[in-house]
């Protein structure tokens, strides 16, 4: 028994392993690449950690400081973070009255939120386009190209799933805190403020974080709805490596590279809420 448990526990640890090899290797790749120049990227590759001592720093500041790609990347921060902070909001408003009142049609009102992530995004450019370009659009002020279009135009496609998320947390909560509180002279917002946020805190944290890299990931809508530095972000940026007369693999990896940071903060933030978040009212006694 004792063989088999050892055997099972070494097996283990090799396919966990292999596994982080597997997803860590294209990001290590990535690493090699951006620190090569042009000529270097198609001779013979050189695997070794050594390549760190000679950095082609060029491949990082020609696009951040002498480009555009510094507003990308401004532009990417403010409308990922707007996007989160506007969908969590929202969603745990809309989580909270369908979870604690009896609303006329809530079952049909939380199914019917759902529907607009039943279809692929490229199904709703062509309406996307008209609205942001024609119907919303007074005078000099529209939604295309701009960082706000952008904020909201993610919110419609973030807000169902962040609702379906909450929903089943809050749901979690036993109602019998709110009835206790009751008693105690509490009304509604403070139960929602100084019981239900707290409670709640780690799926508040993973649906912020998936709404932020959905936002800041996203590439279709924002290369459709935006055109400017003004507006465009760093997904969109990427693509304009890609030229006719060839691509710049090595900028294009250091401006890859440096996007992912402002994510990884942001998961480092709420990273100890992740796994209490996703498994918060999974068992219930």
């Amino acid at each position: 028994m004792k063989i088999r448990k050892l055997f099972g526990k070494i097996l283990t640890t090799l396919l966990w392993s292999v596994l982080t090899i597997i997803t860590l290797f294209p990001i290590y790749w990535m690493v090699l690449v951006s620190t090569r120049t042009p000529v270097e990227l198609f001779g013979k590759p050189d695997l070794s950690p050594t390549f760190l001592n000679k950095i082609h720093w060029k491949n990082f500041t020609k696009p951040f400081i002498d480009g555009i790609y510094s507003d990308y990347l401004i532009n990417s921060i403010i409308v990922a973070t707007s996007n989160a902070l506007l969908v969590t909001t929202l969603a745990l408003m809309a989580t909270y009255a369908l979870s604690r009142f009896k609303l006329p049609g809530s079952e049909s009102i939380f199914f019917w939120t759902m529907t607009n992530r039943m279809a692929p995004p490229a199904a709703f450019m062509l309406p996307l386009f008209l609205l942001f370009s024609t119907v919303f659009k007074f005078g000099d002020f529209t939604l295309f190209d701009t960082r706000i279009g952008l904020i909201l135009l993610y919110c419609v496609f973030n807000l169902p799933f962040a609702i379906w998320l909450l929903k089943g947390i809050i749901d979690g909560i036993p109602k019998e805190l709110d009835e206790a509180m009751i008693v105690d002279g509490a009304n509604i917002f403070t139960i929602f403020w100084k019981l239900i946020i707290p409670l709640a805190a780690p799926g508040i944290a993973v649906t912020s974080l998936l709404s932020f890299l959905f936002a800041w990931n996203e590439y279709l809508l924002a290369s459709t709805l935006t055109t400017s530095v003004y507006a465009r972000t760093i997904p969109t940026g990427l693509s304009e490596f890609v030229t006719t007369t060839g691509t710049n693999w090595g900028t294009m990896a250091a401006v890859a590279l440096v996007s992912m940071i402002p994510a990884l903060l942001f998961l480092f933030l709420v990273q100890r809420y992740i796994v209490a978040g996703l498994t918060f009212g999974a068992v219930k006694g």
